[in-house]
């Protein structure tokens, strides 16, 4: 059986159980006080209130910290490059050559094509992976002959790996962070909130109809909040690709 089914039907017969009760209580008792509902509407709608409070913070919060992952991420893919493109220095002219070429040449594919096809499929370009490969390979073929060659090269060769992690857990980040039954909550849980104050019979004067529109606004806010975060290469307040721009001036030029 699905699970969006076994939800769906364990939401269902919850709902059937307290509604049954609720019916066979007031069939039994017949000196209910009707006094007492709104009591019981007020604690409903302060519940609600509780719980998909809750609920929207840690929305937030994980949209929030899947954004500061992401940026980490691409920072780290870009520093490794840098590094490996600044220690080819110590290497032979033709080796340097080469090497930085392929760095050059990854970023150039990395921020012009890649980048807009991520945000846009969610996934990694294979051309990308290519280049990285090619750049692995030019790396750990180079035999070194000194000392000062021996470290570049064992450094060069854990900053490639590094860049492969890096960019193995970019495409993972590429993709939304909260799953579609996450935003049926999220949007349902809005609708219940504000269809509580109607519960509460809400009365037409400017002061309970400004607090109203606020709490609305303030929930249609947070809810934005959470949709802007929630892919963060594509709507982030800040360009993760600034890494790359800001190591390979040269490279992500034009």
């Amino acid at each position: 059986m699905p699970e969006w089914l076994v939800l769906v039907l364990g939401i269902l017969m919850a709902c059937a159980v307290v509604v049954s009760l609720v019916v066979l209580r007031q069939r039994r008792s017949t000196d209910d006080d009707p006094s007492e509902t709104p009591d019981v509407i007020e604690y409903m709608t302060m519940m609600t209130g509780v719980v998909y409070a809750i609920v929207l913070g840690l929305a937030i919060a994980g949209v929030w910290e899947a954004r500061n992952v992401a940026d980490e991420v691409v920072a780290d893919e870009a520093q490794a490059l840098h590094e490996v493109y600044e220690r080819a220095q110590v290497l032979p002219s033709a080796e340097r050559d080469r090497i930085r070429s392929d760095v050059d040449d990854y970023v150039r594919h990395t921020v012009s094509t890649e980048w807009p096809h991520m945000k846009k499929s969610g996934e990694l370009t294979v051309r990308g992976g290519q280049l990285l490969t090619e750049l692995r390979e030019d790396v750990l073929d180079y035999r070194p002959r000194t000392t000062r060659e021996e470290q570049a090269y064992a450094a060069m060769a854990d900053r490639v790996a590094a860049v492969d992690a890096a960019r193995t857990e970019r495409e993972g980040s590429a993709e939304p962070t909260l799953p579609g039954v996450v935003w049926v909550g999220l949007f349902a849980g809005a609708v219940v909130s504000v269809g509580m104050l109607f519960a509460l019979q809400i009365q037409r004067s400017a002061r309970e109809l400004l607090l109203a529109g606020l709490f609305t606004a303030l929930i249609a806010f947070l809810l934005f909040l959470v949709w802007r975060f929630d892919s963060p290469f594509s709507r982030g307040l800040t360009d993760p690709m600034d890494a790359f721009t800001s190591l390979f001036p040269r490279s992500t030029r034009g």
